[in-house]
């Protein structure tokens, strides 16, 4: 097994932090992050001063550069004296759930958890996000369906996680069609529920992102009526409660300068990265493998205007819709570094 050179892998820490630091205003921040001579100074530092005690992370099988970042300690190694725990969940709105109670400290979520959380009033705050992953997110229906076109999934029973990715995207494809909501039949299943009930033709058709979409896909050959493309961008955000991300600025600095090596090593050693994936996960290794080809290059910075604007059409659907209770400003929830 070949190992990555640490000199080709690393992200200078002067220059993640220089990048984030002139680009603050551009990504709606206000104030400094922190300056990169204070922070290399000072690598366990928080915006307070306050000490780490403990980081707890909230990931899925979803969340590569995550995962990788737990297979090599990197964190631990980097704050060792801070307990740092990991949980994992099945979905985002789990993971959000938690979140805003307390029992976390940092997660990462698809596009629509967050929305739904905020609609909801959950204690949390967008601190970054990965470019979009349209390819990594699909409707499926089996191989031997007589559902041809997304206008035929009028009157179907669509198995969907509610408040996911995957939410978003059927609305999306529902819209794309001129169909109305009212006219599927969405029925709410976690992943593994819901493909249970895809492969016993208890429901039509299954809006699902990978890695789950891709070990139906070489497990069962179903067919794609459509993936995100030109539907969803299907982006990938990181929150924090609010107390965190205002007291310890300087450790999601040290996140995301983490996950963004995380992602080198997924585009630059894809052998050993589909090694460390699958081991936590217990997928097959080609499951990883397709699931990584259609994952883009995804380093880890705050939200650009782009993408709050982008996060801000996946609330303006679900607000049409009535799928929350009343239209929200997501740039209200975007971290503002103090």
């Amino acid at each position: 097994m070949s190992h990555p050179d640490p000199n080709q892998l690393t992200t200078s820490r002067r220059g993640l932090l220089n990048i984030m630091a002139m680009t603050a205003g551009a990504w709606g921040l206000s104030g400094p992050i922190l300056s990169p001579a204070f922070a290399q100074a000072n690598p366990s530092a928080t915006g307070s001063g306050k000490a780490l005690e403990q980081l707890r992370i909230g990931y899925q099988k979803s969340a590569a550069n995550l995962v990788i970042v737990k297979q090599q300690g990197a964190l631990e190694k980097r704050f060792p004296n801070t307990k740092v725990a990991w949980i994992e969940f099945p979905a985002g709105p789990q993971l959000l759930e938690a979140l805003s109670i307390g029992a976390l400290e940092f997660g990462m979520t698809g596009d629509s958890p967050p929305v739904f959380a905020q609609a909801a009033g959950k204690d949390l705050v967008y601190v970054g996000a990965e470019p979009p992953k349209p390819d990594s997110s699909a409707i499926l229906v089996l191989r031997d369906s007589p559902l041809k076109t997304l206008a035929d999934l009028k009157g179907k029973k669509i198995a969907l996680q509610k408040g996911s990715s995957a939410h978003y995207l059927v609305v999306r494809a529902i819209e794309k069609a001129g169909l109305q909501w009212s006219d599927i039949q969405p029925i709410y299943l976690t992943p593994a529920d819901a493909r249970a009930a895809f492969e016993r033709k208890s429901v039509d058709a299954w809006g699902i992102w990978d890695p789950f979409f891709a070990a139906t896909e070489l497990a069962i050959q179903p067919r794609i009526l459509t993936t995100g493309r030109g539907l969803s961008g299907n982006n990938s955000f990181y929150l924090a409660s609010k107390d965190f991300a205002t007291q310890h600025s300087g450790a999601v600095v040290a996140l995301f300068e983490e996950l963004t090596k995380a992602d080198q090593l997924v585009q630059e050693h894809r052998p050993e990265a589909i090694k460390l994936i699958s081991a936590f996960s217990g997928l097959d290794a080609g499951v990883v493998s397709l699931f990584l080809q259609r994952r883009p290059r995804s380093p880890v910075t705050p939200l650009s205007a782009a993408t709050t604007a982008d996060q801000q059409r996946v609330a303006d659907a679900f607000a049409r819709l009535g799928l929350i209770p009343k239209p929200l400003r997501v740039a209200d929830i975007v971290w503002k570094a103090v």
